[in-house]
């Protein structure tokens, strides 16, 4: 800027220099008329030098703010100086451009700080929804998802880049009623609100809770946000309460219903007794009087176990059970009353001698015959049908009894719910689903356990593992 000034004092200066010489040399040669003629051209060399030095002074202006546009265009905004300028016009331009830098300059800044805000709160809110306990998918109108968080990649164990851009009822897989609510709720913008579905994830069916939320009312296009959490656990639990609650009730009913048989059965067996002493010498009738004692015997005897374990008495006895005599004595049972009927072959494989368990027999006698009763449920209409009943030692000191049978199995998909209260696949009059779910509560208690062989290919069998005690007295 200030070369071009001072070539324009230069052009001025030398302007005024020829005009001086051409005036002193028409003074000199006394030519009034050429110098008349020279005077006017003078003045003009005089407004052109004027002119060509304030087109120079314009250049000057517009070539620092043409450098300052392009530093603005670089993201440099600051005032331009151009020094001391008199001519008003080109004071009010750079006033005026100053101006504006100054105000691009608030603007800008105004305009960062509120990305700053923004993208801190984005990420504020994207730290939020990373974090909430269930799965997050945003959809558009048309069902497409088309954002997640991390708990919705791992509840469908797939990255965002594959769920992004699915329909929501192609991953959900939704019956036709919920499909229907979803397709209500988004053509008349209703939020929808813990409504229960069941879906299958992972090749496990699973009660999911579902949150539908819309992002604006007016415009469509901003689609909704659906929020899924898994409730299967939940609906477990509040399952197994009521389940325990209905425990509760009939173990106060069966302790109740219990403790009256005991009168009945003290009859039977009275007169049991009197019929056999009356029928004198009848070898036939005694055998028969003899096996209705015997068994009203150990109806009581079951009896008093059920009213035991009903009312949760876990003081210690020293009863013990020889396990042999015991299955001995139920497969007999079962073969005089019910195994011909069935036209089902009992097995039974023993090892010599006593082996001993701790606890009395009436628990395990309801253990074994439950397994043996399921056993002919499940070989029902079966040819060559057979149940094979062992014991067995195994280490730490332990006694197994397995019950075998040739049938058909439990399906894997139902054998974790074998155990649970009041689960059956039985017809409905067949079975309450307690039996098992008893049978384990009862051996539990005694510090036995039992369990389904999943690894026996040749139909179902069950273990039930308990204490051995040696040299006790058999009760």
């Amino acid at each position: 800027m200030r070369v071009d000034c001072a070539l324009g004092m230069l052009i001025s200066a030398v302007g005024v220099v020829v005009a001086l010489i051409l005036v002193f040399y028409s003074h000199r040669l006394g030519d009034l008329p050429g110098f008349l003629f020279l005077l006017p051209m003078l003045l003009l060399l005089a407004v052109l030098v004027f002119f060509m030095y304030r087109m120079i002074r314009y250049r000057q202006v517009l070539g620092v703010m043409h450098s300052g546009m392009h530093d603005a265009q670089d993201g440099i905004l600051s005032p331009v100086d151009v020094g001391r300028v008199r001519d008003p016009y080109l004071k009010r331009l750079i006033s005026d451009y100053n101006s504006m830098m100054t105000s691009l300059r608030r603007v800008f800044s105004t305009v960062e700080e509120c990305q700053n805000r923004f993208l801190a709160e984005r990420n504020r809110i994207n730290a939020v929804l990373q974090s909430l306990p269930g799965a997050l998918l945003s959809v558009d109108d048309n069902l497409c998802i088309n954002a997640v968080n991390s708990q919705a990649e791992a509840m469908f164990g797939a990255s965002e880049e594959e769920l992004v851009g699915r329909s929501l009822f192609d991953l959900l897989r939704l019956s036709e009623s919920d499909r229907n609510l979803l397709r209500d709720a988004f053509l008349y913008k209703r939020h929808v609100s813990n409504q229960e579905i069941n879906i299958l994830l992972k090749g496990e069916r699973r009660y999911i809770s579902l949150n539908l939320s819309f992002i604006t009312q007016t415009d469509p296009d901003m689609g909704a946000v659906i929020t899924l959490q898994d409730i299967s656990d939940y609906k477990r639990l509040q399952e197994n309460v009521y389940n325990q609650e209905k425990l509760v009730a009939m173990g106060e009913l069966a302790a109740g219903v219990a403790h009256e048989l005991n009168t009945p059965l003290g009859s039977i067996v009275g007169y049991a007794q009197l019929l056999r002493d009356a029928m004198g010498e009848d070898r036939k009738t005694y055998e028969w009087t003899r096996i209705i004692c015997d068994e009203a015997r150990r109806c009581s005897r079951i009896i008093d176990d059920l009213l035991h374990y009903a009312r949760s008495r876990d003081e210690c006895n020293n009863d013990v059970c020889e396990i042999n005599d015991l299955v001995r004595v139920v497969s007999e049972t079962f073969v005089s009353c019910r195994m011909k009927r069935y036209n089902i072959d009992v097995r039974l494989n023993l090892p010599e001698g006593e082996i001993k368990v701790e606890g009395g027999c009436g628990q395990l006698e309801i253990v074994l015959v439950n397994l043996m009763s399921n056993s002919i449920q499940a070989l029902a209409g079966q040819d060559d049908a057979v149940i094979n009943i062992k014991t067995e030692l195994s280490g730490d000191n332990r006694v197994r009894l397995l019950v075998e049978d040739n049938g058909p199995g439990i399906p894997e998909e139902v054998r974790n719910r074998i155990f649970d209260p009041f689960f059956t696949t039985k017809d409905v009059g067949s079975g309450s689903g307690l039996g098992l779910a008893i049978c384990q509560a009862m051996l539990n208690r005694r510090g036995a356990s039992i369990w389904y062989d999943a690894s026996y290919k040749d139909g179902a069998r069950f273990i039930v593992e308990l204490p051995r005690v040696l040299n006790e007295a058999v009760t």
